[in-house]
């Protein structure tokens, strides 16, 4: 079973696995297609960032800059239900599961079979098993009664069956817990803690679902604005205008195409890409309307937030 997992995400299929605390619908964080099946399987409202998971500590470094009370926060707790908010040591890497952030959530793992199919060298991205807005799968039959048709590692009963808690750390290097979950940390005790205005609350999506966030730090989740270019953006537009990038959508004459064929999947993978392509070109962006429907509905709404001023 785990084999044939593996080879499925390297393929860049999703697959359901447990971890400790839920079934995880997982894909290659690195593979923004598979993410996009993720969003697209999820029935996702939103391209709400995603927890990576990896393998050890030594594999979190690889993608995140750690700061001293971040590695120690992460070998005390690691493996384990505690997920950290870190800068992203590549800002190309897992475009679409950072929602196009800087920042990169990550966690290790302490299901022994996660834990050994992340040892193939995969990093995923594994928001919980169900369609969003129904219960939060802590059995595989639970899995099985939404996503029939993807392959599901039986791991037994959840041991924990809530969210990993999520941190991250202000700019003295104090932490700040983003989402409560089932991790106390004493070491907070006093701490500045995460906002719950619903203004300003962000989400992070993990085995669990999303949870409010901190307002000021940088963080997955930021409800106003995940990505925001620094040139302006205008959306639904059948042509550009004069001196702007158009980002075009199916057979049509433009700078950057989301999808010539008209696929929604393919065109949420390669959303944060060309936005960030067309933003470097320092010119107004104009954007091709885009089918409200599935996985599209994310695409639009990550796009009406990134051209909120």
């Amino acid at each position: 079973m785990i084999e044939k997992a593996i080879e499925l995400l390297k393929a860049g299929e999703i697959v359901a696995l447990p971890t400790e605390t839920v079934y995880g619908l997982a894909g290659d964080a690195g593979n923004d297609t598979a993410v996009a099946k993720i969003y697209a399987a999820k029935g996702r409202p939103s391209f709400n960032p995603l927890i990576v998971h990896v393998y050890d500590f030594a594999a979190a470094e690889k993608i995140g800059v750690f700061s001293k009370a971040a590695k120690k926060f992460a070998k005390k707790y690691w493996p384990g239900p505690l997920t950290i908010v870190v800068p992203k040591r590549d800002k190309k890497f897992a475009a679409l599961a950072t929602a196009g952030l800087d920042t990169i959530a990550i966690r290790v793992p302490a299901h022994p079979i996660m834990r050994e199919v992340l040892k193939s060298g995969l990093m995923l991205a594994a928001p919980s098993a169900n369609i969003s807005g129904k219960l939060t799968p802590t059995e595989a039959k639970h899995v099985a009664e939404n996503f029939p048709h993807i392959y599901i590692v039986e791991g037994g009963k959840c041991e924990v069956g809530l969210e990993s808690t999520v941190i991250t750390f202000d700019e003295h290097d104090n932490v700040i817990v983003l989402r409560e979950g089932v991790l106390q940390i004493e070491d907070v005790r006093g701490r500045s803690r995460a906002s719950h205005q619903p203004a300003e609350r962000c989400s992070i999506g993990g085995p669990g679902g999303p949870h409010g966030e901190h307002k000021k730090i940088i963080s997955p989740g930021q409800l106003l604005k995940h990505y925001a270019p620094k040139n302006p953006i205008r959306i639904n537009a059948d042509s550009p205008q004069p001196n702007e990038t158009f980002i075009g959508f199916g057979n049509m004459k433009c700078d950057f195409n989301l999808s010539e064929r008209g696929s929604l999947i393919e065109a949420a993978a390669n959303l944060f890409s060309m936005l960030h392509a067309a933003d470097a070109l320092n010119k107004p962006i104009a954007v091709a309307p885009i089918p409200n429907e599935e996985v599209g509905a994310a695409i639009n709404d990550r796009l009406t937030r990134s051209s909120h001023k």
